[in-house]
């Protein structure tokens, strides 16, 4: 007998999602608990079955449609799991004071920002980045000196500078009171002694050609904090509200991390 389309998908899920089968373990554990914390006694989908649903709309980018037609729900469903889902995640994501404690054990971090692309354009002229030519969310990463991500900010408009930013979540001020030494990109110029960018100059001596050669070779490792971000595809190119951007921005690296 030919198999359903939910039984397809179910079949075809696992192995088109690139993650380690403790990341949908620890998801279900999470959701597993948050159903106790609210009562709920019977629900359509098991919490493995919403942890699956949240994954592959996470990483793989599944609308909801086709996660509706694949796990046999309702739009209208898929669209609380999913949201439930990021809000277990994001909950357990570190905060800024939680990153410094971890990298006060490190000889130094990594701060680069990026710019999240979106599609929605309706009065969102403060989303839009003239350094990138888009619409978009700027989100600031903090990384340890090989590029393992730290610390993900919650996400502001596009148009907003990678040093505004950073002084606006307190990144700056958190370095300066901890001494702590961070690399960081010409967009971090005047933010402080203990920020290292690179010199601005079109005639550079030797030396700085040489300061600069080697900072951007210990700056580019940040980079890779940035692709694990964008790694999980719903971020290339959020559809969902801006609004809900700095969830799953938070939600993502708990998930990172649980699948390493």
């Amino acid at each position: 007998m030919a198999r359903s389309h939910q039984e397809l998908h179910v079949l075809v899920c696992p192995s088109s999602i690139d993650l380690s089968s403790r990341t949908l373990r620890c998801l279900a554990r999470r959701l597993s608990v948050r159903r106790g914390e609210i009562g709920t006694r019977w629900r359509r989908l098991t919490a493995g079955r919403q942890a699956l649903l949240a994954l592959a709309h996470l990483r793989c980018g599944d609308t909801y449609a086709r996660l509706a037609a694949g796990f046999g729900v309702g739009i209208a469903t898929v669209y609380r799991y999913i949201r439930e889902a990021v809000e277990v995640l994001a909950a357990l994501a570190p905060t800024l004071a939680e990153a410094m404690h971890i990298a006060r054990t490190k000889a130094f971090v990594i701060l680069d920002g990026t710019l999240l692309p979106v599609d929605r354009i309706v009065a969102d002229t403060p989303n839009y980045s003239g350094k990138h030519k888009r619409h978009g969310m700027n989100v600031q990463v903090l990384t340890n000196p090989v590029g393992r991500l730290l610390w993900a900010s919650p996400a502001l408009p596009g148009s907003t500078h990678d040093l505004t930013a950073a002084r606006t979540h307190g990144i700056i001020d958190a370095l300066a009171e901890d001494g702590l030494k961070c690399w960081a990109d010409k967009a971090y110029q005047g933010a402080g002694s203990t920020i290292r960018v690179p010199f601005l100059s079109r005639h550079l001596k030797r030396w700085q050609r040489r300061h600069n050669s080697a900072h951007t070779k210990i700056r580019c490792l940040g980079e890779r904090a940035i692709a694990t971000l964008k790694g999980w595809r719903l971020l290339r190119k959020p559809r969902c509200s801006t609004n809900r951007i700095t969830a799953i921005v938070h939600a993502v690296p708990v998930l990172h991390h649980a699948s390493t």
